[in-house]
């Protein structure tokens, strides 16, 4: 299972050399994984959800690109309630997380620099947002599921894949 942006620029099964039936591919603005909330529809959760409990895939893979336009906003976003969205503000808040620990860390870096940093730390919120799905913690458990992240450098044309390393005792590291 993937899951990747929207962006016309980064077709998953491209990047990634899929043929079709190769993968289960879910795509939506900035590539982002809201957590697990059964009172809120999430057509993430059910593709997820499918994915492991139905199609049984053994890895799930959350890929960030540079140059990437909804991190771009979450960066821009006041998240004050002045902006004019009705859909994106909402979707790109899931990674506020990531925009937090970026701006600590990297708060004096370039608008350019600080998008990088939070495109991949943005990979980094959905990876641990998937741990709040109980099906998911249960294939990590029984060694049926690995979670990995990757970054898609389509200017450099580079690729980066990490992997979640999970333990129940000490929760999840990247």
């Amino acid at each position: 299972m993937v899951f990747a942006c929207s962006g016309s620029r980064v077709c998953p099964s491209h990047v990634l050399d899929f043929q079709p039936g190769e993968a289960f591919v879910v795509r939506n603005v900035a590539n982002m994984v809201r957590p697990y909330d059964q009172a809120k529809f999430s057509g993430s959760g059910a593709a997820i959800e499918y994915a492991v409990l139905h199609l049984k895939v053994s890895n799930i893979a959350v890929i960030g690109h540079s140059a990437c336009g909804g991190i771009k906003g979450l960066l821009s976003f006041p998240f004050d309630g002045t902006t004019s969205t009705d859909f994106i503000e909402d979707w790109v808040s899931i990674g506020l997380p990531a925009k937090a620990k970026v701006k600590a860390k990297h708060g004096d870096a370039p608008f350019g620099e600080l998008c990088t940093h939070c495109e991949k730390e943005t990979v980094n919120v959905s990876l641990g947002n998937l741990l709040s799905y109980p099906f998911v913690i249960e294939g990590l458990v029984n060694k049926t599921l690995a979670l990995k992240g990757g970054y898609y450098d389509f200017v450099k044309g580079s690729f980066e894949l990490w992997s979640l390393q999970f333990d129940l005792a000490s929760s999840f590291s990247v």
